[in-house]
């Protein structure tokens, strides 16, 4: 009686607001409200918010709500079921001339205040092509309202060569729906289901082998639904899974997830994932190229060493991450130097992200680019940038110098695990063990120890100033580099701020530590230092 009162919705129900298909929410609630006349539709807006309560009135509880205001009481009226895929395909891509009231509607005034009729330039020929609805190959039908593929026969006949398919933002809540689409449009590789709230089980299903690309983004899923998406979706290379807090991969058969065999991209970014034991958990995904886990509080990251020689399957000598070439980690909480260290473990890694983690954020007592590279020894592409050749030489060297002038211990075993590749890297570059100290004595050997560097003046207050190259000892420290160039560049009164200029990095790094020698850190013959003033 209550459906029938509330003009058909139903209990679960998508619906977005009449007028405004961005503002969609579920149905929780039909019935009277107490003090109200007629039937109302409670309805919990996606968001946690944009409502007026928790789904209680007057003291009255009527359904539990996300949020504390993300729940209000509508009139039927005032709430809309939403539309079928090909009336919206018609709309975003429509095929009829225009209607006389819509050709009223275009023109401009001219000088006399007379309206004058627009006529678009090549408006016949771009109705021409959209006619031909079987030349679609990619449309997008975003934030339109789409509850329903309405008639399969339909949709098959309207768009038959579609390859590329964006639902994002609609009203699409059952598998079922999408298995549906899916066998009617068998050209179809690549399908956005975005903010669309997914139910998390469904009875039977195809076996889809046309789908490629499935993007799940923010579609309230969780890791049992995905792992029962592996049956239908049996040849996805791509899988996109970010904003559904998947902190936890749960496996139905052992330790590890199995399937997915022609995985190679797995997208987790902002999935609130703590634990790198719960990624351990992919170790064994035959394909996997790609893992991208951005925006989450991982804090560690180990090289799973300790798995069984054989993968999970019986297969002999399965190394872990076999084939993982890409591992995006930024935006985590990482800030120690084994979780970096561990990266040269995995067999095929060869481009990696730790932007935005503690451990890579020198002003937050990380590493700088050139100690990442240096202790990163496979790795092609840091951050998004290329580490040339050059770069890894420089790098290579300065961490060299670095290690030799802050050494903690002269202990070979104490080095080798405060500083795993510094023994390789010192025999590779043919670096002498000798330690550069302050203590050298001679005029000769104190000329064969400074290391030369190149100042840029580029304050705004200091004129214009020519580049010069110094020679300065390796224990100078940045306080007195300061009061050196002072003198160089015969300024006065002005509070200076030094940058080290590095290739790969977009930005200069701040020396910030006034005692910090040059040796410290690891700063060598052939660097560019620029003087600028503080703001």
């Amino acid at each position: 009686m209550a459906a029938a009162g509330a003009a058909g919705f139903r209990l679960g129900q998508r619906v977005h607001a009449a007028g405004d298909p961005r503002r969609s929410g579920t149905v929780r609630y039909l019935g009277p409200v107490d003090g109200h006349s007629g039937d109302w539709v409670g309805v919990d807006w996606d968001g946690g918010a944009g409502g007026r309560h928790d789904g209680s009135l007057a003291g009255r509880r009527y359904f539990s709500a996300a949020g504390d205001r993300s729940a209000s009481f509508a009139r039927p009226s005032a709430l809309s079921a939403g539309i079928a895929l090909p009336d919206a395909l018609r709309l975003r891509y429509r095929v009829d001339d225009f209607t006389k009231e819509e050709q009223d509607e275009m023109y401009v005034f001219s000088t006399s205040q007379k309206r004058v009729s627009v006529e678009l330039v090549g408006t016949n020929k771009v109705r021409d092509k959209l006619k031909n609805f079987d030349e679609l190959l990619c449309a997008s039908v975003s934030f339109m309202g789409v509850s329903s593929i309405g008639s399969l026969e339909e949709l098959q006949g309207l768009v038959p060569n579609l390859r590329q398919l964006d639902l994002t933002g609609n009203l699409i809540s059952q598998w079922q729906d999408i298995f549906s689409l899916c066998q009617a449009l068998p050209s179809l590789e690549v399908l956005d289901l975005t903010n669309n709230t997914m139910e998390n089980d469904f009875v039977e299903s195809p076996l889809l082998k046309n789908i490629r690309v499935l993007v799940l983004n923010n579609c309230g899923v969780s890791w049992e639904l995905i792992e029962k998406l592996n049956v239908p979706f049996a040849c996805l290379t791509d899988l996109h899974l970010i904003w559904n807090k998947l902190n936890i991969i749960t496996t139905p058969v052992g330790k590890f997830v199995h399937g997915f065999d022609t995985l190679r991209l797995l997208n987790l970014e902002d999935n609130h994932i703590v634990s790198w034991d719960e990624m351990v958990k992919l170790s064994y995904l035959r394909s996997l190229e790609q893992l991208h886990l951005n925006k989450n509080k991982i804090k560690h990251v180990r090289y799973p060493s300790n798995l069984p020689s054989s993968g999970p399957l019986g297969d002999v000598a399965v190394p872990a991450f076999e084939k993982l070439q890409v591992l995006l980690l930024g935006s985590n909480e990482i800030e120690d130097f084994p979780s970096v260290d561990s990266l040269n473990l995995f067999p095929s890694l060869m481009d990696v992200r730790i932007s935005d983690n503690p451990i890579a954020d020198p002003a937050k007592g990380g590493a700088p680019r050139f100690v990442l590279v240096a202790r990163l020894g496979n790795v092609k592409i840091l951050n998004g940038s290329e580490v040339s050749a050059r770069e890894r030489r420089e790098a290579e060297i300065r961490y060299i110098r670095l290690v030799m002038g802050k050494a903690e211990s002269s202990d070979p075993e104490v080095l080798k695990q405060l500083h795993p590749r510094f023994a390789e890297l010192k025999a590779f570059h043919g670096i002498e063990d000798e330690k550069p100290t302050s203590r050298t004595s001679g005029p000769q050997k104190m000329a064969s120890g400074l290391i030369s560097i190149t100042l840029k003046c580029v304050g705004p207050s200091m004129g214009e100033k020519q580049p010069l190259t110094k020679k300065l000892p390796p224990a100078t420290t940045v306080g007195k580099l300061k009061s050196l160039c002072e003198s160089f560049f015969k300024l006065k009164d002005i509070k200076l701020r030094l940058f080290l200029e590095e290739e790969g990095c977009p930005l200069p790094q701040l020396l910030e530590e006034e005692t910090a020698s040059l040796v410290e850190l690891g700063i060598g013959t052939g660097a560019t230092i620029i003087v600028d003033e503080e703001s």
